[in-house]
């Protein structure tokens, strides 16, 4: 049976959260790294929206980066991350929603010539302290174990802490500081977060292999 393909680009948080499910599931798939620059034609031709992450199992084409969390854990949670109070989807929607939006024209300045990037800021730190208040007295946002919601956000907190890392350790939020800073830290983020050289079609075979959770 062959591996499911995984079309990603490691910097980017989608791709990040993607492979952080397909770590803890522990799916065994074929690592195709793109640069967003110079896509590969057989990444177009399999996804021709051009973003990453694409997973192809099979016939299946899986495009966004939740519904490949939803189908790695769909075939094993061993962590319980699917386990989690409703308004989880609810603050994921959040971050994807009204916080990416912030986060993106505070990033990106110079492509929202619209937008006042202290402004765009703020939005994204009034997300950030609810957080950190969900966060006081517990290790995730619902309990003491990670669970969707953890892994969906943590990526777009962590591009967002470094646009400007001073600034963003300043700030009055411990739990949220530390909730970062111990996922940045952890065996899971170094595992995903390995260097690969741009894919083109007859390169030799690299997988991603997860390794068990530490």
């Amino acid at each position: 049976m062959s591996r499911p393909i995984l079309y990603t680009f490691r910097r980017c948080p989608y791709a990040m959260r993607a492979r952080l499910a397909i770590h803890v599931a522990g799916i065994e798939c074929e690592l195709r790294e793109i640069f967003l620059r110079d896509k590969a034609p057989e990444f177009l031709a399999a996804s021709p929206k051009g973003t990453v992450p694409v997973v192809i199992d099979g016939d299946q084409v899986i495009e966004e980066s939740l519904d490949v969390m939803q189908w790695a854990l769909a075939q094993n949670d061993p962590e319980g991350w699917l386990q989690m109070p409703e308004g989880g989807h609810a603050l994921i929607a959040e971050s994807d929603g009204p916080f990416k939006t912030a986060l993106d024209r505070y990033k990106y300045g110079s492509r929202h010539p619209e937008a006042d990037t202290d402004d765009e800021r703020e939005k994204g730190a009034a997300f950030l302290q609810n957080l950190n208040t969900m966060l006081q007295g517990q290790a995730h946002l619902y309990s003491d174990r990670s669970c969707l919601a953890d892994m969906a956000i943590v990526t777009f907190v962590r591009q967002f802490a470094h646009v400007d890392q001073d600034w963003f350790y300043a700030q009055s939020w411990p739990d949220l500081i530390r909730w970062l800073d111990a996922f940045k830290a952890s065996d899971r983020f170094a595992a995903i977060m390995g260097k690969y050289p741009m894919w083109r079609q007859g390169d030799e075979i690299t997988l991603f292999c997860p390794k068990t959770p530490g």
